[in-house]
């Protein structure tokens, strides 16, 4: 063998495929958090290039982050939580079940943190991929004054059921 070259399967401690297959599988918690950014991009009624743009990236690499095919560095889902104007927790929301259960046990050894106290966008039917929803909230935020907003949500509670 030449002198700075070697073989792939020499450097590596598992061969070609075992490595190749391991990188191409996203993570599931990669998958959930770029879930979370697609469903709040569509919620606001944004397109990926709009997305990108406000994030100096192309929509292309949106697209990665949405499929969970990049991971999500810590300062860039600070600035997505920016962009999408929701807490950082969000995107972790409604995890799965395994995955939620080690990040509760870890919160439960640091004291209540802002995900407990936040209540998120989380539905148990999967409510936030309907049609009807994301035209709902879509049409919720075109109302730019605050106060006629506060009193529309106000209105759809009262006409609700209540929770106690």
């Amino acid at each position: 063998m030449a002198r700075g070259s070697t073989s792939r399967n020499a450097a590596s401690p598992i061969g070609d495929t075992e490595a190749g297959e391991r990188e191409s599988r996203p993570s599931p918690i990669d998958v959930h958090v770029g879930s979370r950014i697609r469903l709040r991009r569509t919620l606001l009624g944004m397109s990926q290039e709009r997305l990108g743009d406000a994030l100096g990236l192309t929509f292309q690499q949106v697209q990665k982050y949405e499929r969970g095919a990049n991971r999500v560095g810590a300062s860039r889902l600070f600035d997505l939580s920016r962009v999408l104007d929701v807490p950082v927790s969000f995107f972790f929301d409604d995890l799965p079940a395994p995955y939620a259960a080690a990040g509760a046990r870890s919160s439960a050894q640091h004291g209540s943190g802002f995900a407990e106290a936040h209540e998120g966008f989380s539905g148990g039917d999967d409510l936030f991929s309907r049609k009807e929803t994301i035209d709902l909230v879509r049409a919720y935020y075109r109302i730019s004054e605050l106060p006629v907003r506060k009193r529309v949500l106000d209105l759809i509670k009262s006409m609700g059921p209540t929770v106690e």
